[in-house]
């Protein structure tokens, strides 16, 4: 497990893009070999889908052989709808790279059949290859994608009903209103994330500083789901200072004198 501690929120999302970046061109994809990404919607990877927007106009990266499964949708709110998941990834990140539509995957909260919906949704994963770098934000209960605390770590891509913690959290992106906020999600599940090749965990802010703690310095408990990812062989979590305020200050200290070979991963890549 690697934790990389970086000053604030906009050197995480820069880092971060820097990241997926490098592992995309040292992938090498192509019409026949595609890079596939798994990718979160919230306020934390904002910052990183922009870096991302930026490195693809400056000729940087492409996208066009790469594939994206997303971790999660609101089950009942329109596709359209300015806050489904579907509306988040083409605003802020798809509909401003090379990336084309069918290679984009977003699980649909208004299928007829959730559960087959589900099931689907794992199999293309599987068609695919598998996800190479799955990148994820946490709740302030730690919770991964929509794997709420208590939810299994072996659980795969299924319905779930949304904590009111979860929902008062997002009432910001509903107006405040509590009777607007779905109750209810179709979501990847932890073993699905955990299959990935790669995970990389982006923790912001000093509210996620609990979550933070438990995922990385106390053992694997499925209350605190993000702290499975303990037991995945390649395991980035990305933070910023305030992030680590519960952490030991010998747990700081020590990842922080990695950084000089941490930083090294996002290095500009020698031209071919």
């Amino acid at each position: 497990m690697k934790l990389i501690i970086l000053n604030d929120y906009d050197q995480v999302g820069e880092w971060a893009a820097k990241y997926i970046r490098n592992k995309i061109l040292r992938f090498n994809p192509g019409p026949d070999r595609f890079f596939i990404l798994g990718l979160p919607t919230g306020g934390t990877p904002l910052g990183c889908y922009k870096k991302l927007i930026e490195f693809y106009k400056k000729g940087e990266i492409s996208f066009k052989y790469v594939k994206t499964f997303n971790m999660d949708e609101y089950v009942g709110i329109p596709r359209d709808h300015p806050e489904s998941y579907h509306s988040f990834m083409w605003n802020n990140l798809f509909k401003h790279i090379d990336i084309k539509s069918e290679n984009t995957h977003i699980l649909d909260g208004n299928a007829a059949n959730l559960v087959e919906e589900c099931d689907s949704f794992e199999e293309e994963i599987k068609a695919a290859g598998g996800i190479d770098l799955f990148v994820g934000g946490i709740g302030p209960d730690g919770h991964i994608a929509f794997n709420e605390p208590g939810s299994s770590l072996l659980s795969r891509t299924r319905v779930k009903t949304l904590a009111q913690d979860t929902i008062l959290a997002n009432a910001r992106f509903f107006d405040g209103d509590l009777s607007k906020v779905p109750t209810m999600a179709l979501t990847v599940g932890v073993a699905t994330a955990m299959d990935a090749r790669e995970v990389m965990i982006l923790i912001t802010g000093v509210h996620k500083a609990f979550a933070l703690y438990k995922a990385i310095e106390e053992g694997v408990n499925h209350m605190w789901t993000v702290s499975a990812f303990q037991q995945h062989p390649q395991t980035v979590f990305v933070c910023d200072e305030d992030a680590t305020l519960e952490l030991r200050v010998k747990t700081v200290k020590y990842f922080q004198g990695m950084m000089h070979v941490h930083n090294k991963l996002v290095d500009p890549l020698p031209p071919n």
